[in-house]
């Protein structure tokens, strides 16, 4: 009888043994088609440009959410990464920094003071294969936001708009930070935004250095990358004036939204459209 008992204990352990067998098998197997199918994706990403996108001052990455989920939807690897606004020529070093990390093509794309940003980190940096604008600037050596931004009536980001903070400087001097005023922000930012949005956007505004407003631009690479401009209509930070001068200028493929300031937020799909028209340019 112990014998038997034996017996039917060890055909038991046999047969679970058998089952978990076959469980662990099937599981593997499931995900080794995922892990190649993963793969795959992951390969067909890297025919693709990479798409590096640069905010402007008053806003950070969050900006580009709907580009990036319609970019990635696409298959194409995007990166924004954290604009510094501390300064034209240190923020376009760290940007090119970012390129240089960056293999294959790459499609840059800026907002706002993002446009300056790109305009110099670009240069040099033989992978960057296209430039999209959006409501940016695009300045040419020597020539600072400052005065683009006066050059035709239209702005609202006047001294009156804005708020001055000092901060520290690591050489113990100070900086002064310029801040859009909350009673300004919505008409002269974002005025195509809901106001519930706008006035979280103005509490939690990154503002840009005095210095990065100031400093002259260098050589600008629309010189020798092709470029592609978002021109928005209905624009009172940078005139629409000032923007379609800045995009003839360089050359750019052009097209206009009616929008605010931040066609990225408002029109996310013609935004989008346009990044996409100039990867396909340059692919």
């Amino acid at each position: 009888m112990l014998r038997n008992r034996f017996v039917h204990g060890h055909r038991r352990w046999v047969a679970l043994a058998t089952a978990a067998t076959a469980t662990l098998g099937l599981t593997f197997g499931v995900m080794s088609a995922a892990s190649a199918t993963s793969h795959k994706s992951a390969t067909a990403d890297r025919s693709k440009p990479t798409v590096v996108l640069v905010h402007g001052g008053w806003a950070d990455s969050s900006g580009w959410d709907g580009e990036i989920s319609r970019l990635q939807a696409d298959g194409y690897p995007v990166i924004a990464p954290a604009n510094p606004l501390r300064g034209l020529s240190s923020d376009a070093e760290y940007i090119r920094s970012v390129l240089k990390t960056i293999q294959g093509p790459i499609v840059l794309v800026g907002h706002s003071y993002g446009g300056a940003v790109i305009t110099n980190a670009a240069f040099g940096v033989p992978n960057v294969k296209a430039l999209v604008y959006i409501a940016a600037f695009a300045p040419d050596q020597g020539e600072s936001l400052q005065g683009l931004v006066a050059k035709n009536p239209g702005t609202m980001i006047t001294p009156e708009a804005l708020d001055t903070r000092t901060y520290p400087l690591p050489n113990g001097a100070e900086g002064t930070d310029l801040y859009i005023k909350a009673s300004a922000f919505h008409d002269a930012f974002a005025g195509d935004l809901p106001l519930s949005q706008t006035r979280l956007m103005q509490a939690e505004q990154r503002p840009f250095s005095v210095a990065a407003f100031t400093e002259p631009s260098a050589t600008p690479a629309w010189k020798s990358i092709p470029a592609w401009y978002l021109v928005s209509t209905n624009d009172h930070a940078i005139p629409p004036a000032t923007q379609l001068f800045m995009a003839e200028r360089a050359g750019a493929v052009i097209e206009h939204v009616a929008a605010s300031h931040v066609p990225m937020m408002s029109h996310p799909d013609v935004t989008t459209r346009l990044i996409e028209r100039a990867a396909r340019a340059v692919s």
